[in-house]
């Protein structure tokens, strides 16, 4: 698979290098030429190859760059040309990969070996040679590497955009869940309600006629708690924040009559903590004063509520005449839901007192 170059301004850089330096060369020591022009064609003709790269088959982009190399070095009188090879081994690297770079940078390093060797009697004991060959080697080797480097950073970037999705994806599929959980927790809740409470309705609508009132008010209670926190949960996908405080007293403000006082003390500050963990309480709550409400006879509900450090802590005391913990309707869900998230739920029902206490970690 041929790869992008993700550093695709290097090899145009490094020919209007060489431009400039042979230009200037050419301009103060040699005088202008026919070479030097061709120089200069060659040179913006390679910058034209990179506009094209990706367009056309990698070896047929290697080998031109490669003719376009030789060209140069012939036209060039500077001699500053010659490390237009080090793009060889680099371009090479990100189109076939890192054993045919290397492969290549050796086969430059020994074609330069070789016309010193052809050219130049006795270039081993010359040192400007001898620097020009090791400086030459040391320019293969740091292009190999930076291409390497280049490479690794652009295959770390797809990894980390790979599992930014994996993340978000994962993320998302705990907010369904989440919201399955809220649907389950709330509306099938009060939708089960709804429906004890219109069936026994029509039992004792000719029997009871009282009964059937209570029964019919109750449902309607329930269907105005559905659709409150149907327009909560509409709030929370808007991304508006939930305030644990501010829902409490909410639902407090609504169930709060003649015959029922609750009240609610609260301690600690309830900002920037998590939403699993302010939902969790809350449900509790929900449920705790729904059974206190509906099912005890309670005169008066007290709630405290405590957040604290690492988690937050809610207590609901009624005085009611007490339920059965194997039964009670939703306290399976509740449990469920406060164990999810690493918490703990405790209940005690007596006679004048039922003791509902949660305990959230953070």
């Amino acid at each position: 698979m041929v790869m992008k170059r993700p550093v695709p301004w290097v090899s145009p850089l490094l020919c209007l290098t060489v431009l400039l330096g042979g230009v200037y060369y050419a301009a103060v020591e040699a005088g202008p030429s026919l070479h030097t022009v061709g120089f200069a064609a060659c040179l913006l003709l390679l910058v034209g190859v990179d506009v094209l790269d990706q367009r056309v088959p990698p070896i047929v982009l290697l080998g031109g760059r490669i003719a376009l190399y030789i060209a140069v070095n012939a036209l060039d009188v500077s001699g500053v040309s010659r490390v237009l090879f080090v793009l060889v081994p680099f371009t090479a690297y990100f189109a076939f990969g890192r054993r045919t770079a290397i492969v290549l940078g050796s086969a430059c390093i020994a074609a330069l070996t070789a016309a010193f060797t052809l050219l130049v009697p006795n270039w081993q004991v010359r040192s400007e040679y001898v620097s020009d060959l090791v400086m030459f080697s040391l320019g293969i080797v740091l292009a190999i590497t930076m291409a390497s480097v280049a490479v690794r950073e652009r295959e770390a970037r797809v990894r980390l955009e790979g599992t930014m999705r994996e993340v978000e994806a994962l993320s998302a599929a705990q907010e369904r869940n989440r919201l399955a959980r809220e649907i389950h927790d709330s509306l099938g809740h009060h939708l089960t309600a709804i429906g004890i409470q219109l069936e026994r309705a029509a039992t004792f609508s000719d029997l009871d006629p009282k009964a059937a009132q209570d029964a019919l008010s109750n449902a309607r209670w329930s269907a105005d708690r559905a659709l409150t926190e149907v327009r909560q949960s509409v709030r929370a996908l808007g991304r508006q924040p939930f305030r644990l405080t501010d829902a409490l007293n909410e639902l407090i403000e609504h169930l709060n009559n003649d015959s029922l006082a609750i009240s609610l003390d609260v301690t600690g500050d309830e900002r920037d903590r998590p939403l699993a963990s302010l939902t969790a309480v809350y449900r509790a709550a929900q449920e705790a004063l729904t059974n206190a409400c509906r099912h005890s006879d309670a005169t008066e509900v007290r709630l405290v509520l405590a957040y604290e450090d690492t988690r937050a802590s809610l207590i609901v005391i009624d005085d009611g005449r007490g339920f059965d913990l194997r039964e009670g309707f939703g306290l399976r869900g509740m449990r469920e839901r406060i164990a999810h998230i690493g918490g703990r739920l405790e209940l005690a029902s007596a006679p004048g007192r039922t003791t509902v206490s949660v305990t959230v970690p953070w």
